[in-house]
């Protein structure tokens, strides 16, 4: 049996483009979270000692329930670790079997940057993992299990592409680089370089409007930002699904600063999809003390189910 074809951030099903048949969702809570542009100037985005937030999230489509995420941050001075989980419910989940989790570590400056990312995910028939370990916001190495299928129409990865990005999950920590606050609007203003391990794409964002909100955790500001999808390599032009997301002009993520820190994280990112709007929301909101998932590990973390090994081939 052949590998299973791999579409641009199609490996994550609770958090990528597609959600098996479910419908396309934007490249993600890891896509939409968001980081520091390259240009911004060099700062170090510093949290307390020991400060951790953790959001839960439901995911909707059309309406209906179809899965459960969290994201669990922790920040140590200019270190930090986020682990990212998803899981599909009800009708979605009893068809698919859909789950995932990821994990990345590394230190933030204008925006993070990760030493060790790895991703793990399963459906009913399948388990892609992924692992890549990086340095300075460059790919120094990487690998896919099931290796990627070589197809001639898709955009191939050059070492250009890989140089100077975010994976997934960090995107999701976006130090504030305006001089304000950090729901100073010019904050929703950057362009979010991604590199999932087998494309590379960029999610740009503009300020839209500032709101306040209430969450069970959370009372007060966010930043509403529009979002726009450009695939870079990787990707296979032609398919509907890529000039889809690339057309898409209903897309937005909300952002809310982390207390304590000059740091923000998706309270929700809004997708169209061909099949209704996508939405994952958060249900709750914690902000916590000393953790252990403070100290971040200088190695790639393991993610669930089966993990590629990097040993330096």
């Amino acid at each position: 049996m052949s590998a299973p074809e791999h579409r641009p951030a199609r490996w994550w099903p609770a958090f990528g483009k597609g959600l098996g048949r479910a419908g396309p969702l934007l490249a993600a809570l890891a896509a939409a979270g968001l980081l520091g542009p390259a240009e911004a100037a060099p700062r170090r985005a510093r949290g307390p000692a020991g400060a951790a937030i953790a959001v839960d999230y439901g995911i909707n489509l059309a309406g209906m329930p179809i899965g459960t995420a969290r994201l669990a941050g922790a920040f140590d001075g200019p270190r930090y670790r986020a682990d990212v989980s998803a899981t599909l419910t009800g009708l979605v989940g009893a068809i698919t079997g859909g789950q995932g989790s990821a994990q990345s570590a590394g230190t933030l400056g204008a925006g993070p940057l990760p030493n060790a990312f790895s991703i793990a995910t399963r459906t009913a028939n399948a388990g892609i993992a992924v692992r890549m370990a990086l340095r300075g916001g460059n790919v120094v190495q990487s690998e896919v299990t099931p290796p990627l299928v070589d197809m001639d129409d898709r955009v191939p990865v050059t070492p250009a592409n890989k140089r100077g990005i975010m994976d997934p999950v960090s995107a999701l920590l976006m130090p504030a680089h305006a001089r304000g606050g950090p729901t100073d609007p010019e904050n929703c203003n950057r362009t979010l370089p991604v590199f999932d391990g087998a494309t590379r794409f960029n999610v740009v964002l503009s300020y839209a409007e500032t709101r306040s909100v209430e969450k069970p955790g959370y009372a007060g500001p966010v930043l509403v930002c529009n979002a726009r999808y450009q695939a870079v390599a990787g990707h296979r032009p032609d398919r509907p699904g890529v000039r889809f997301m690339e057309e898409n002009r209903d897309m937005s993520v909300w952002l809310a600063p982390v207390e304590g820190t000059r740091v923000l994280v998706p309270l929700r990112i809004a997708v169209r999809t061909t099949v209704g709007t996508n939405i994952i929301e958060a249900t709750r909101w914690t902000r916590t003390g000393a953790s252990d998932t403070a100290q971040a590990p200088t190695e790639a973390p393991a993610a669930t189910g089966s993990v590629a090994s990097l040993d330096g081939r």
